[in-house]
């Protein structure tokens, strides 16, 4: 849908505090969301109903569940791929001592089985079915670079099991296996369509999975309060389409509004009705959400342009006293 750069996912590992808050969609994943929503109403010919644009909406957050999902059910099958391993191994015809010495640790980590008998887990591979996904040979893969890397033979010389590296092996996983694998992510584009957008946010939303398995809830990677974000921004963003033209277009001077793009439009359109109907919403955070968006989505002159029409008109809406913010506070 969108023509922004692949990239290499950036693996760093959030902070105590950013764990804590990380067990939710972002909001700024949600802009991301209601932009490509919006972006598929733009350009497609026929009309189509409110009721169905949050119908769409909800089908592209939860394509973002469907892959966190997938991604726990990935790491727990390399973990488990031990045993798989030993049962091979030792039915060979004439198995070598190595064969029958297989050591199967990791199929036991703690932290794994506290993930896997989860009641959201389990009730999340009922409904999301990612077994039906998996590559077993790209899991055997994954194992067979795990069984060979030091952290592993380090993990497996000891006998007894700590907290500690119970949970820091599931992290090794994740960040230093399957994020820098090309055979994995190649794998996983072209499964998920989202990758792209969403792999970031995936990252830090497993990492607080693996840090808090049993606070972690995969049928809420949305909260209600950013559900009505979400909706409320998309169909605001609609129903108010002429209202916040009214603030673009003269702000646009020698451009023509029909010659600008399509995405450039939607993000200050949003942009716009964040400034008048999300009493929560600093402006400067508004501003420069939309700014990051048109950096990364839209052209390399789209980031400093919304930037000068969004603050023109967000100096506008002060001057006539039109700006009525509250301070959020959490419910």
């Amino acid at each position: 849908m969108f023509s922004h750069t692949t990239k290499k996912i950036k693996i760093s590992l959030p902070s105590p505090a950013q764990i804590v808050l990380a067990g939710m969609i972002s909001r700024r994943n949600i802009r991301v969301k209601v932009m490509q929503t919006l972006y598929s109403l733009e350009t497609q010919d026929a009309p189509i109903s409110s009721t169905d644009a949050v119908k769409l909406l909800k089908k592209q957050l939860d394509q973002s569940r469907e892959l966190i999902v997938f991604m726990a059910y990935f790491i727990t099958e390399v973990a488990r791929y031990s045993e798989t391993d030993a049962r091979n191994k030792a039915s060979k015809y004439i198995p070598s001592a190595k064969d029958l010495t297989v050591n199967t640790k990791i199929a036991g980590n703690e932290v794994l089985w506290k993930i896997m008998e989860h009641p959201s887990y389990i009730q999340a591979l009922k409904e999301d079915k990612p077994h039906l996904t998996n590559d077993p040979e790209i899991t055997r893969k994954i194992y067979s670079d795990l069984a060979a890397s030091e952290k592993y033979r380090e993990y497996t010389s000891v006998a007894a099991r700590e907290r500690k590296d119970e949970k820091e092996m599931i992290e090794f996983i994740l960040t230093d296996l399957l994020l820098p694998s090309d055979t994995f992510t190649g794998f996983i584009e072209e499964k998920f369509p989202n990758w792209d957008d969403d792999a970031e946010m995936a990252q830090t939303l497993l990492l607080s999975l693996i840090a808090r398995p049993a606070a972690f809830n995969f049928q809420e990677t949305i909260s209600p309060e950013k559900w009505d974000f979400a909706k409320e921004l998309l169909k605001t963003t609609i129903d108010k389409k002429e209202v916040a033209l009214e603030y673009i277009k003269p702000k646009l001077k020698n451009w023509d509004p029909d010659r600008i793009a399509v995405l450039d439009m939607l993000l200050m359109r949003m942009g716009v009705c964040e400034f008048l109907f999300f009493e929560t919403i600093p402006p400067k955070v508004t501003i420069n959400e939309y700014i990051d968006l048109a950096k990364e989505y839209s052209t390399q002159q789209s980031g400093q342009f919304i930037n000068g029409i969004l603050d023109n008109i967000h100096k506008d809406l002060v001057k006539e006293d039109k700006m009525h913010k509250v301070p959020f506070k959490q419910p």
